[in-house]
């Protein structure tokens, strides 16, 4: 077995073990440019990685990982409370509760610069489900989230958030 010499390109990476330099591979899909890696794991991980991206319906490990990496640094970045960012608000609450529904909508004219869009839907005839998008720093818009789903008489409330950058 021939043994690999070091090799030290413009485009390296760094050593490897042994004093080893990889190359970068460059490529190019439809998204524009991408470098190739390695990444090495057990054999149990990588079949439960295997499982698990073939129930969210990967076509390959490549769009798990992206999504992953996009994903932690999405998290990364909401430690930050200037962070723009876009949430989905999620309320169910029941409207016959005195004044709740009168303050859930004062509450949102009160923040009309970081309303993108709602949505309301009667679940029964008690019960109905907001739906709010809004957007822009995270600190306040989280604070506003908080305030909707802390009221009085909100039954359930969640918030996704996803960031811009």
């Amino acid at each position: 077995m021939a043994m690999a010499r070091p090799v030290m390109k413009s485009g390296s990476f760094g050593r490897r073990p042994g004093g080893i330099v990889k190359k970068r591979q460059t490529t190019s899909n439809s998204r524009g440019i991408v470098q190739r890696f390695g990444v090495s794991m057990e054999p149990a991980l990588l079949r439960r990685f295997d499982a698990l991206i073939a129930r969210k319906g990967y076509a390959t490990r490549s769009e798990a990982l992206r999504d992953m990496v996009r994903a932690a640094l999405a998290e990364e970045a909401l430690t930050d409370e200037r962070a723009e960012v876009v949430v989905t608000i999620v309320l169910v609450y029941d409207h016959h509760l005195r004044n709740l529904t009168a303050r859930l909508t004062q509450h949102q004219h009160d923040a009309l610069d970081l309303i993108t869009a709602t949505l309301h839907v009667h679940l029964d005839e008690h019960r109905c489900l907001e739906v709010l998008v809004a957007r822009g720093r995270y600190g306040r818009v989280r604070r506003f989230a908080d305030s909707l789903i802390s009221m009085k008489g909100v039954q359930h409330g969640d918030v996704m958030v996803t960031t811009l950058g």
